[in-house]
């Protein structure tokens, strides 16, 4: 989770605000290090404003609390609970109050390394206050502005012919530094960017130990030399419920222990060697490839960048090592060519699957990419996406559950030459269940039932012969279908077809007209249901 007491907005170097003409400030103690950095202003006139600071403030403050006399003890202890807060910066108005800024404070600032910033009575606070907003939304916009050219390049870089090394090329240019992909046995697969020394490296390669989880057939071993020794930064691992280290914001030179339980997993990892930042991702393929980064610097895009070249690197991974992605690109050549779903089939991983229909909850129609989300989630990657449906072919031996946000509808297995009827039987259990208001509903699969008794031929034969007065409309014939499966419920059949309860209703007495039926004898509904599952 975020620390609360960061705010969203990057912070901003106090030499930029301190560059602003307008304002006239000028720093008269203190450290002159340009890697200071001001995450808001702060105004207070308390002698001892330590219970409300939460860090990273450029405080503000006339001296109205600066009593007559004041000497470098008052002054000393002032400024030192500043630094105990975590204060960047204090800035002091010089007018009304005091004509100059304190001797005392002067000194006191300069002996425990706090920034003094004096303020001229032309400018008021709120206009340093303004000036900073102003500032952080500049940088804001930067950054977003440098993390969507990112992601653009990323995603550029993945549609060469020689994606993976384009991939980290891109990256190793966008963070300054080196990008390099672990494969399953722990040892790097390609690289892009300067080398950096033999500590970086060897640290490198063992962060990313912490995060690549085991493979089918790439057992992961605990290393021979045993844990590694704190290092000079901190390390931090995360995994849902899982939080290892120092915290995502210690500096660097703080010390931390390399705590990470192998078996959690984390999905990324992080550590500050000689002045460089380490980030290792586990990619999201299950193969065990890990993307690891080495710069010398953190922006605060950088771990966005970072995770969308992850995700591009899973998806090209996961194709090159599994080759699904050329048996689905083979199927569907020799589908164009006249081949047989059933001649496919084995280039697909499975000889039966089960086709499921989902909707989204709401009114929003499906895009890809919450068509590729669903397809994720339920494990596969044969998605289509069909006006406000989505149809997903998912392999037998794969549980098909819940999904949050979406409503589903499951046929059962079938073989490549039933696909066509599990596509209906799909199509039919998602109408039902947005008419129940179920999240999931499967199309019944039992092995004997009463339709079986009967020979197919003559049950089918019937069933021509009992619809024949409504078989020429469509609409009649889906409105009877779902209104007998929804036990005759006027709203219910309404909401799965669609249409207004009044349009149910003359429909269903239209098909009672041609029928010759009466609607309401039990009888008459089991013998029309037979029918229609014939149909």
């Amino acid at each position: 989770m975020p620390d609360p007491a960061v705010p969203p907005t990057p912070p901003v170097p106090l030499d930029a605000l301190l560059a602003r003409a307008d304002l006239g400030l000028r720093r008269i103690a203190g450290p002159a290090d340009p890697a200071v950095v001001v995450h808001w202003a702060h105004t207070s006139e308390m002698a001892d404003p330590y219970p409300y600071l939460l860090g990273g403030e450029l405080l503000l403050s006339a001296g109205v609390h600066v009593p007559d006399g004041a000497g470098a003890g008052y002054f000393d202890a002032y400024v030192s609970r500043i630094v105990a807060a975590g204060g960047a910066a204090l800035g002091f108005g010089v007018a009304p109050v005091h004509d100059t800024v304190p001797g005392a404070l002067v000194e006191a600032c300069e002996m425990h390394g706090l920034p003094l910033v004096e303020v001229p009575p032309r400018t008021t606070f709120s206009a340093v206050a303004r000036a900073l907003w102003q500032l952080m939304a500049q940088a804001r916009t930067a950054e977003l502005r440098r993390v969507t050219e990112a992601q653009q390049s990323l995603a550029t870089a993945a549609a060469r012919p020689d994606p993976v090394p384009s991939v980290l090329q891109q990256l190793a240019r966008r963070l300054g530094g080196r990008a390099v992909l672990y494969g399953p046995e722990g040892t790097p697969i390609a690289g892009a960017g300067p080398e950096p020394g033999e500590e970086v490296r060897t640290a490198l390669a063992k962060l990313a130990e912490v995060v690549r989880p085991p493979s089918p057939g790439h057992p992961r071993t605990p290393s021979p030399e045993g844990p590694r020794p704190p290092s000079p930064g901190h390390t931090r691992a995360s995994s849902p419920g899982h939080r290892v280290g120092s915290g995502p914001d210690a500096p660097a030179g703080s010390s931390g222990d390399l705590h990470a339980d192998l078996a959690a997993r984390p999905s990324s990892a992080s550590d500050t060697v000689a002045g460089v930042r380490l980030v290792a991702h586990a990619l999201g393929n299950g193969e065990g490839f890990v993307l690891g980064t080495a710069a010398p610097q953190r922006d605060a895009g950088d771990h966005t960048i970072a995770s969308v070249a992850a995700v591009l690197l899973s998806l090209l991974t996961g194709e090159r090592h599994s080759g699904s992605g050329a048996g689905r690109s083979s199927a569907l050549v020799r589908l164009l060519l006249g081949a047989a779903p059933a001649e496919v089939a084995p280039l697909l991983g499975g000889d039966r699957w089960r086709v499921v229909h989902g909707r989204p909850d709401g009114r929003a129609a499906p895009d890809p990419v919450t068509a590729s989300a669903l397809g994720a989630a339920l494990g596969s990657s044969l998605v289509d996406v069909a006006g406000e449906v989505v149809r997903v072919l998912v392999p037998d031996g794969r549980a098909v559950e819940r999904v949050p946000s979406w409503t589903l509808g499951v046929s059962a297995a079938a073989a490549p030459r039933d696909w066509p009827a599990a596509d209906t039987q799909a199509a039919r259990a998602l109408a039902r269940a947005r008419a129940t208001r179920a999240p999931l509903l499967r199309h019944g699969d039992r092995p004997t039932a009463l339709t079986d008794l009967v020979p197919p031929a003559e049950a089918d034969a019937h069933a021509r012969a009992l619809l024949a007065p409504i078989e020429q409309s469509p609409a009649l014939v889906d409105t009877l279908r779902t209104w007998l499966s929804l036990h005759g419920s006027w709203d219910r059949t309404a909401v799965a077809l669609d249409v207004h309860r009044n349009t149910v209703r003359q429909r269903i007495a239209r098909c009672a007209a041609l029928l010759d039926a009466d609607l309401d004898d039990p009888d008459v509904r089991m013998e029309l249901w037979f029918a229609l599952r014939r149909t």
